[in-house]
């Protein structure tokens, strides 16, 4: 029975593959080799005594095909366990399809793909309509989540801004520095934004993406420092500033060799109003590195001066001079006192050196210094005490004699004895000029403080966003000039 069976499969085979050749299909001849995408991976075991028959095989197959509705008049041929595949398709994934069925099936020894994929016409919109239909659905299906995802974003943004504030006001009266309490109360709010931005990414099933910005937040804080190594640098100087305070707006310092009063500290630099009336902005960097000199931290400044006398002249007696000059001045301190020392021996003269204390917040040191030399100088020259120097007078202390020629001992060649140098002998003096009998001379402009002038040149400057300063304005200037 069984052989007659293969008998009558064979003669069906060879019927349909004569008809085909006669209807014009495409089918390749017998004797060519088979297209590389046609070849399917062999079985890893093949049956000697198939149970199911190639002809039960192709109707299975064949009714699969026609039942699916995807090909375009599929034809399925099998011989020996060998399935033969025809037809078109519209993909290349239904082709795939077709094979992979194929395969699947028992008894099925290998499959030739020839199905033919057919290419769509260049003005068929069918895939363009077919694409935009499934973006439509894509966002209809997405919309419940965009609107819960701007729900929560706007309400974790409020909640962010209130949290700010909330703690703003915690810090406010335990944290001074005004930009520490700012990146305080902003970085309070930022954890409390990118808290909902997570679980917007959690709830759309984005936790991958959620935990990646979550973690690459510090990534992209280093990367972003080490990219403006300077610009945080001084950002992180001008927190330390502010939260050390070692000067406050008006005070007089010197940092990096500049003098001048405070005038602004911002997230960037520090901003010097000079003496000379410039404004100088420094880097907060710089400053925090730098030795820095606040003289207005204590308002009383210790000033000193070299002044020195002749070798013959008593140094007890120069310093009671000068100490009854100081005592004298309005605007030197007794307390602390001042001092007359003696410094060191030069060539021509004993070296005093005299330091006295002044208040920097009413007098400027420069004029008191001035007044004060001017007045010990007066002081030495009306109790005989010489002031000489090596590079203009020469004291000879046993009146050795000199000779002193002229154009009319040279030519005549008589000499004449210089005479000795009263040394003890005032100079005159300008009877109408009563300036050196004040305390200060119209040249020196009074004792006073010029801060105020320094301040009205600030004012007349170019303005600074006081909104910027990180300094708690002072009530006054203090000055140490």
């Amino acid at each position: 029975m069984q052989p007659m069976l293969l008998a009558l499969v064979c003669c069906v085979s060879l019927i349909q593959g004569a008809l085909a050749q006669a209807s014009g299909k495409d089918a390749k001849p017998e004797n060519q080799p088979p297209d590389k995408t046609e070849l399917t991976m062999s079985p890893a075991k093949v049956d000697v005594q198939p149970v199911a028959h190639d002809e039960e095989i192709r109707k299975r197959l064949q009714s699969v095909l026609e039942a699916t509705k995807w090909f375009v008049d599929p034809q399925v041929r099998v011989d020996e366990g060998v399935v033969f595949l025809s037809g078109q398709a519209d993909t290349e994934e239904l082709k795939k399809w077709a094979g992979d069925l194929a395969r699947n099936t028992q008894d099925v020894v290998a499959v030739a793909n020839r199905i033919d994929v057919t290419e769509p016409s260049a003005w068929d919109f069918a895939a363009t309509r077919k694409g935009m239909a499934t973006l439509w659905r894509d966002f209809l299906r997405a919309l419940p989540y965009i609107i819960f995802g701007l729900f929560t974003l706007v309400l974790s943004a409020g909640a962010g801004w209130l949290a700010a504030r909330a703690t703003r006001a915690f810090f406010r009266k335990r944290v001074r520095a005004k930009l520490l309490l700012g990146v305080v109360a902003w970085g309070a709010g930022l954890l409390v934004f990118l808290a909902g931005a997570y679980i917007v990414l959690r709830v759309s099933g984005l936790t991958q993406l959620a935990l990646t910005i979550v973690g690459g937040t510090g990534l992209v804080g280093l990367a972003v420092g080490i990219a403006f190594r300077d610009i945080t640098e001084n950002f992180l100087s001008s927190i330390f500033l502010s939260v050390q305070r070692p000067f406050e707006s008006g005070d007089l310092i010197e940092v990096v060799g500049v003098t001048g009063f405070v005038q602004q500290l911002n997230i960037r630099t520090t901003v010097l109003m000079t003496l000379s009336g410039n404004l100088v902005q420094i880097p907060n960097a710089l400053v925090y590195k730098s030795t820095l000199r606040n003289f207005s931290a204590n308002p009383n400044r210790r000033e000193d001066f070299v002044v020195g006398i002749g070798y013959d002249d008593p140094i007890d007696k120069a310093q009671e001079v000068a100490r009854k000059v100081l005592a004298n001045h309005p605007a030197v301190l007794n307390d602390p006192e001042p001092w007359v020392l003696a410094d060191n021996l030069d060539k021509a003269t004993v070296n005093l050196r005299i330091y006295f204390w002044l208040n920097g917040e009413t007098h400027s040191w420069l004029k008191v210094r001035s007044s004060v030399i001017r007045l010990v100088k007066r002081a030495f020259q009306e109790n005989g005490i010489s002031m000489p120097d090596e590079a203009r007078e020469v004291i000879f202390p046993r009146g050795v004699p000199v000779t002193m020629l002229n154009r009319e001992s040279d030519q005549t060649g008589e000499t004449r004895q210089a005479r000795k140098p009263d040394r003890h002998r005032t100079p005159d003096r300008d009877k109408s000029t009563t300036a050196e009998d004040e305390v200060s001379t119209k040249a020196e402009g009074g004792l006073a403080s010029e801060a105020a002038e320094i301040q009205e040149q600030v004012r007349k400057a170019q303005p600074l966003d006081e909104q910027e300063n990180l300094l708690q304005a002072a009530p006054k200037v203090r000055a140490a000039e």
